[in-house]
């Protein structure tokens, strides 16, 4: 599969194509889930922790220069890392400041398929926000302890400041 920062922006397999940018370890991750999702899509694959973080211009010019029909995102949810990517293709689309058809996913704990909205992104990029909605919702950290290795060491050795 080609790599995002690999391929120039005008390959003829990007015109008028259905992108799909996923996380560079999902094949490893969930490879039948893999294969489903990158089916009938022209597949960039992408590591923010191997590779430029910056991938923001790259697919503003992907967008600009191959108008694919559509540009899917697909991380590990959770992962640091792969918040970079959501976060770009974002980030793409305001720079262009034109309607990107686009469908934002995470893959939970490595096997559901959960769509997410650019709002959701959006938000995450404020953690004032975030942290405001915890201390509104403390519910939410029930689920974070179902999914969250770090919050449960946090919990265990009182490094968290929010409790359930």
């Amino acid at each position: 599969m080609p790599e995002l920062l690999a391929l120039w922006v005008k390959a003829p397999i990007l015109k008028n194509a259905d992108i799909i940018i996923v996380s560079k370890c999902l094949k490893h991750v969930n490879p039948e889930l893999y294969g489903k999702i990158t089916k009938g899509k022209v597949v960039l694959e992408y590591c923010p922790e191997q590779e430029n973080p910056e991938s923001y211009g790259k697919i503003a010019s992907i967008i600009r220069s191959s108008k694919p029909r559509s540009l899917t995102v697909v991380t590990i949810d959770g992962s640091p890392h792969c918040f970079i990517l959501q976060a770009a293709v974002n980030e793409a689309a305001y720079i262009l400041g034109e309607k990107v058809v686009r469908k934002h996913f995470v893959v939970l704990d490595g096997k559901e398929l959960v769509e997410i909205t650019p709002e959701a992104i959006r938000v995450a990029r404020y953690l004032s926000l975030v942290n405001s909605l915890i201390k509104r919702n403390p519910y939410i950290l029930k689920e974070l302890k179902k999914h969250s290795y770090e919050y449960n060491l946090a919990l265990e050795t009182n490094d968290a400041e929010i409790k359930e």
